[in-house]
């Protein structure tokens, strides 16, 4: 039997098919292991491209000019309660006018398990090191439970610092911590930390949402939050970005533009994720703002406690531009997150990260780190991820049943395809799985379906699965009914190399070429079974029609010359 080939759109055309739209593969340099306990990285904004590295124990160190300095900026381990769990120094954070005034500021919880923001002062001498006695506590907010502490401090574009505390601990929040507006815990808090002269040290700035309202402290900028671990700012739009740790369920990371994030009620203890917790004496579901991303508890798809990360804006890997990350400290999963252009979020997911990851921090340039609680300081590199090029898909009859051929480039990130059939274009089954070659040139593919029906077009579409496991489709090619082979076919129908190839069916006995007005430019006349290859040098660029003739009548395949 002869081979015959068909296609619905264009069978095999040498113009390559880009399917794009993979996520950048994020990868894990490590630049220094051995540290203690690390939860959080900050920069000065001073132009010295030092990075801070807190240690949970009560140490900050710092990372310069490639290296960690031997002696730590500040041991605050006098003063911070570092007995297991949650507790201990979780944060550090630059005055914007650091350069000029030398004052930083640090999330701990002291003594007696209260969480503390201080504000210390670096040594007018020696940049690398701070003076343990310039220390003073702007704010201490009593707790009980050693979990739930939230723990991140960051300057907002307006000068103001935000911090964000967790519900008090415990399970449940059986206080009611994040819903009641005269407790601090389970809030977004911010304040104006200018006055460097007067106790307490900080003022509420004058647009705070709560000022005027009695039920609500004035230094609360929102509330409902059960455990945020992390949260930022997008250092170019200053859009929030919020991971909150779940109950049992549900992991979720809230989005707000900074204009719109004041005066909201992110909606715990009465929702998890996108679920009822606890609605007993709650709001309309619309009364809260529901996270754009919410993973489940269970280590393929999800994990169990979220560390929050950036929106990158560096400049090594223009690739990764725009892309939140975010990772599971217990299943070492991780994902990007990034505007759809729909008013969506696309979201792509990626395993094999670092295990517990604890924090992730920017540096001045916008390069992106990452470290663990065992210790381990990463930079975080990404991977463009090169797009797969599908140069040709074809199908053929054969005597065993439909051979499906295929040709790629640039495959070295595609994981595998599966082969799909349908009847009708537009419904399609998996027949099979074809591992890719992950070829840095090009690959050559064969599938033999051998329960092909004889009779009735048969559509084939494949589905090409990367590495991370996002996946494009082919476009559909079908196989048109055996019996309408006895005439032939015409392939390609875009002629880019001044050839014009004919597939002579059993019955075939001439074709002609006409031109759009309908005038016969070429012809010849068919005498044996091998491909008729008609010369269009001559032709000018346009739209043909081909008119395969044969005992059965006629049957004409346009075909376009470039």
């Amino acid at each position: 039997m002869r081979i015959f080939f068909y296609t619905l759109l264009s069978f095999f055309t040498l113009t390559p098919i880009f399917l794009q739209a993979q996520a950048p593969v994020i990868s894990f340099q490590t630049l220094q292991s051995g540290l203690s306990s690390t939860v959080d990285i900050a920069h000065a904004g001073d132009g010295s491209n030092r990075l801070f590295l807190v240690e949970k124990a009560g140490t900050i160190r710092i990372w310069k000019n490639g290296a960690l300095v031997t002696q730590p900026f500040i041991n605050l381990s006098s003063v911070v309660l570092n007995n297991a769990s949650e507790r201990g120094l979780l944060s550090v954070a630059f005055h914007p006018a650091y350069a000029v005034n030398r004052y930083f500021f640090v999330y701990y919880t002291n003594s007696s398990g209260a969480i503390t923001i201080a504000r210390y002062r670096t040594s007018a001498v020696n940049p690398d090191s701070a003076e343990l006695s310039t220390g003073v506590v702007l704010l201490n907010i009593p707790k009980t439970a050693n979990n739930h502490n939230g723990g991140k401090l960051n300057f907002g574009p307006d000068g103001y610092l935000y911090f964000a505390t967790g519900d008090g601990g415990g399970a449940g929040d059986v206080p009611n911590n994040a819903q009641n507006g005269n407790s601090l815990l389970g809030k977004m808090i911010r304040l104006n930390v200018n006055d460097f002269t007067s106790p307490p040290y900080y003022t509420i700035p004058a647009d705070n949402p709560y000022t005027s309202d009695p039920a609500v402290r004035d230094e609360v900028w929102a509330i409902g939050l059960r455990n945020p671990w992390r949260w930022s700012f997008d250092r170019q739009t200053n859009d929030v970005w919020i991971a909150d740790v779940g109950q049992g369920l549900w992991e979720e990371v809230n989005f707000r533009s900074l204009a719109s994030s004041g005066g909201i009620n992110y909606g715990w203890r009465c929702y998890e994720g996108n679920s009822g917790y606890n609605t007993a004496g709650c709001a309309a579901a619309s009364a809260y703002i529901a996270p754009i991303f919410v993973y489940p508890h269970e280590n393929a798809t999800g994990g169990f406690s979220i560390t929050g990360g950036y929106v990158y804006r560096g400049t090594e890997f223009p690739w990764l531009q725009g892309y939140y990350l975010c990772a599971d400290y217990v299943s070492a999963n991780g994902w990007l997150i990034k505007a759809n252009g729909s008013g969506g979020w696309s979201v792509t997911q990626q395993t094999g990260w670092p295990a517990g990851l604890s924090g992730f921090g920017e540096a001045e340039d916008g390069t992106l780190y990452a470290l663990t609680l065992g210790g381990t300081f990463y930079k975080v590199n990404a991977t463009n991820p090169i797009p797969l090029q599908l140069l040709g898909f074809r199908a053929a009859r054969g005597e065993t049943g439909a051979i499906l051929r295929w040709q790629t480039a640039q495959e070295v990130n595609t994981s595998r395809f599966e082969v799909a059939f349908g009847t009708d274009g537009r419904q399609f089954t998996t027949i099979g799985t074809v591992a890719a070659l992950r070829n840095t040139g090009t690959g050559q593919y064969n599938y033999l379906h051998t329960t092909a029906p004889a009779g009735g077009n048969a559509y084939y579409r494949l589905k090409m699965i990367d590495a991370d496991g996002t996946f494009s489709y082919s476009p559909i090619i079908r196989l048109e009914d055996s019996r309408t082979d006895k005439i032939g076919t015409v392939w390609p129908t875009l002629v880019t190399d001044g050839l014009i190839r004919v597939y002579p069916g059993p019955g075939m006995t001439a074709v002609a070429v006409f031109d759009a007005q309908g005038r016969r430019v070429l012809n010849t006349a068919v005498s044996n079974s091998n491909v008729q290859t008609l010369s269009a040098a001559t032709l000018a660029k346009g739209v043909y029609t081909v008119r395969l003739q044969g005992g059965d009548g006629y049957r004409a395949v346009k075909v376009v010359v470039q």
